[in-house]
């Protein structure tokens, strides 16, 4: 007799023995026991209880001892099998586990705790209705008027709206429970539950008309709908200046695919930019648009999602993660400001969002759009190849210029005695805003007071304990904290090492934020960094503030660098420039120049012309002029040059193998025993020969310790392939095969961003 069997992927299951795992479904589970569902299954031999997730059923398996499923736990399938396709694609393009895939896929409210209960209840809300006709209650309740008064209030009440919140109308008539119950008995009314949803706060009112497009962006319009018509996979660059209006473009491409009754997903990089973004969609597509980013409470992500799997929702704004929104009949997948790192995740999986979502748009033949003023250069070069079709906006919306940019040399500033964070230039033009009641953003990407506390003595610096990196000084608290770890200690005037006094180097935004309170006493400042945003909508509440109350100067980190739209903001100061210039990764140079040109953007998007000033150490670098000129082609050709004479993307990719451990010295004999492997099968096996694989290393990350442990890095160089990712993953495995590597660990990425 043939027995059926469910293919699992196994939570327990670590990357070395991830493969879908067989085991029977016992007869009276075989209804539910499904694809797409949870399951608790025992796994290895200690038979320990562990979830797992039926990707495929079967009718017989090639094992003849075969475990069983124990409880099967969702009721309908929470994955498709298209989603079920998406996890095994991630797992082979991101070096990660089945499991580790679906927990990306999936709200955390769906989770389980320790006694079995999902971590967040579908939420309900007790209704009554009437049972009988309007008229025959109103009958009854003129009847009942002088000798039930409450039961005759409700009864007239429920005429008028057929159905009410049992709360609601208790409350509104001030009738008692006991009356509502006798009403019940009598057979007038009946009570049941209704489902309702915890949304994020979203400003829904009139549903407002499409916004008007100038002739660029209806020829935008035109050329990247008929591609979203076609029904055929495909990527599209809408390649805009700062204010030239995609977000328009957007709003009717968006229109075009709910027409058709097709769902859309828009990304943006910053949870900041999302208040921004729901209140412009929402405006146009009213109570269709879902929320899904983190800053949400776990209650509102997971009704958010059952939103959007349900197709009560369309439209799904939200940030990284939002790319896995189980929205049916995929039309349109948008990423805005696709340049942006936030969009790589930094943890298993370790997938990119744009990676992920050219997979969903070959499997649901839909189209890719990625829109930026300032694209990666591994998009425009594959735009420039032909391999996306590029549709450029060159002026801005409003037909202004794009904001005056003046450089301010940072060593001129020193030399005349000035040692604040604000330049004399950027001082000037503050106080110009000031008289004038217009708002300016001031940009510095760096939290905290100082930098660094320094031994003016003996030249100690405090580091952090269990990070090789020095700690940060928050005046706010008087502490040094570790950006990395999230230690922190009080701070100290003398050092402990020979009684000096410890100086503060450096500058954050909370040293600027004092240093604007005492250039400018009068006018107010409003700071904005991760100390200041809380952990649920603090973002929004803060742009909120900025612009109602018209805060003179709004000072951040990144958060206020991109994606905002203030019309009275025409003022823009960079404070360090060369902050993220000379770090130890490829992309500086991008990242760089994205940012300024980004920031640059916020000012001048109204009415009023906008101006900008960059302070720099370096003000002949070429990049910072190139981004002070808002000159991409410029920036393009010379980094484009870099990337082919070195190697880097997108003429190659660079694979990241990282071994972690306690002990710094068996980590760095770890990684040199990989590199000579990896060197050894690169020379020797025929397939890898013609793709002149370098392999490099070991070295130190660029925080060789966080946390307590030491990290350092192996890479393969090479154009990724199904044979170079097969030599990845074949080592992964290969590492936890030998004794000398227990209790070290080991990741793979690729083209990572530190």
């Amino acid at each position: 007799m043939a027995q059926t069997v469910a293919k699992i992927a196994v939570a327990a299951a670590t990357y070395w023995v991830d493969k879908p795992y067989d085991y029977l479904i016992p007869p009276e589970l075989a209804e539910k026991a499904v694809p797409g569902v949870r399951v608790y299954v025992p796994f290895s031999h200690g038979n320990r209880r562990s979830e797992g997730i039926i990707l495929a059923v079967s009718d017989g398996s090639e094992y003849e001892k075969l475990k069983a499923i124990t409880a099967v736990l969702d009721e309908e399938p929470l994955l498709s099998r298209e989603q079920i396709k998406l996890t095994l694609f991630m797992r082979e393009r991101f070096f990660c586990t089945v499991y580790d895939a679906v927990k990306a896929m999936l709200p955390a409210g769906l989770w389980f705790d320790d006694e079995g209960r999902t971590k967040v209840q579908d939420k309900t809300v007790e209704m009554t209705r009437l049972c009988v006709s309007p008229e025959e209650a109103s009958r009854y309740a003129a009847a009942k008027r002088r000798r039930a008064p409450q039961q005759a209030e409700l009864l007239e009440q429920l005429c008028s709206f057929d159905c009410l919140p049992s709360r609601d109308l208790l409350k509104h008539t001030g009738a008692s429970r006991q009356s509502l119950t006798a009403l019940c008995k009598a057979g007038f009314v009946e009570l049941y539950k209704k489902e309702t949803f915890r949304r994020p706060e979203i400003h829904l009112g009139d549903i407002e008309p499409l916004p008007v497009l100038n002739d660029e962006q209806q020829q935008a319009f035109t050329g990247i709908n008929a591609l979203a018509m076609s029904g055929k996979s495909g990527a599209a660059l809408l390649f805009g200046v700062t204010g030239s209006g995609k977000t328009s473009v957007y709003i009717h491409l968006i229109t075009e695919q709910l027409a058709r009754g097709r769902s859309v997903i828009l990304l943006v990089p910053e949870i900041a930019l999302t208040p921004q973004m729901i209140q412009t969609f929402s405006s146009h597509f009213g109570d269709t648009v879902a929320v899904l980013h983190s800053s949400l409470s776990v209650g509102e992500r997971y009704d958010e999602f059952k939103r959007v799997r349900s197709g009560k929702a369309r439209l799904v704004i939200g940030t990284r993660s939002a790319v896995f929104a189980p929205a049916d009949k995929l039309g349109l997948i948008i990423i805005d400001e696709e340049q942006e790192e936030t969009y790589k995740s930094e943890n298993s999986p370790r997938y990119n969002a744009r990676d992920v979502a050219i997979y969903r748009c070959a499997q649901a033949g839909c189209l890719l759009l990625l829109g930026s003023a300032t694209p990666t250069v591994e998009t425009m070069y594959y735009a420039r190849e032909g391999r996306y079709q590029v549709f450029p906006l060159y002026r801005r919306y409003n037909e202004k210029a794009l904001p005056e940019v003046f450089i301010a040399d940072l060593r001129d500033e020193l030399r005349a005695g000035n040692e604040t964070a604000v330049s004399e230039p950027l001082r000037s033009a503050l106080e110009e805003n000031l008289a004038r009641g217009e708002q300016s953003i001031l940009f510095l990407n760096r939290r905290g007071s100082s930098r660094m506390l320094l031994c003016g003595e003996c030249g100690e610096v405090p580091e952090c304990p269990r990070c090789s990196v020095p700690m940060t000084y928050h005046s706010a608290n008087g502490r040094l904290m570790c950006h990395y770890c999230g230690h922190s200690e009080p701070a100290y005037e003398r050092c402990p090492q020979c009684g000096g006094i410890m100086k503060h180097i450096g500058t954050g935004t909370q040293k600027v934020e004092e240093e604007l309170h005492a250039l400018f006493s009068g006018a107010k400042v409003l700071r904005m960094d991760t100390d200041t945003v809380g952990a649920s909508h603090g973002h929004e509440k803060l742009l909120r503030q900025f612009e109602e109350e018209k805060i003179p100067i709004l000072l951040g980190t990144q958060m206020v660098a991109k994606g905002l739209d203030f019309e009275n903001v025409t003022l823009v100061g960079v404070l360090c420039a060369d902050a993220s210039l000379y770090i130890d990764n490829y992309r500086a140079p991008e990242r760089t120049f994205s940012l300024l040109s980004q920031v640059v953007g916020r000012a001048g998007r109204g009415s009023k012309q906008g101006r900008a000033i960059i302070q720099t150490f370096t003000p002949e670098n070429e990049v910072i002029r190139a981004a002070a000129a808002q000159d991409y082609d410029a920036f393009y050709e010379s980094e484009i040059r870099m990337r082919r004479l070195r190697r880097y993307p997108p003429f190659a990719d660079l694979f990241s193998f990282t071994v972690t451990g306690a002990d710094e010295s068996r980590v760095i004999r770890a990684a040199k025993a990989l590199r000579d492997a990896l060197g050894y099968a690169v020379e020797r096996r025929e397939e890898l020969k013609p793709l002149s694989i370098e392999v490099l290393g070991p070295a130190g990350a660029s925080v060789v310790k966080v946390n307590n442990r030491y990290r350092y890095r192996v890479f393969l160089v090479g154009k990724g392939c199904p044979a170079l990712r097969r030599l990845v993953a074949e080592y992964l495995y290969a590492f936890y095969q030998h004794k000398e590597n227990r209790g070290l660990d080991i990741f793979a990425d690729c083209n990572a961003i530190q």
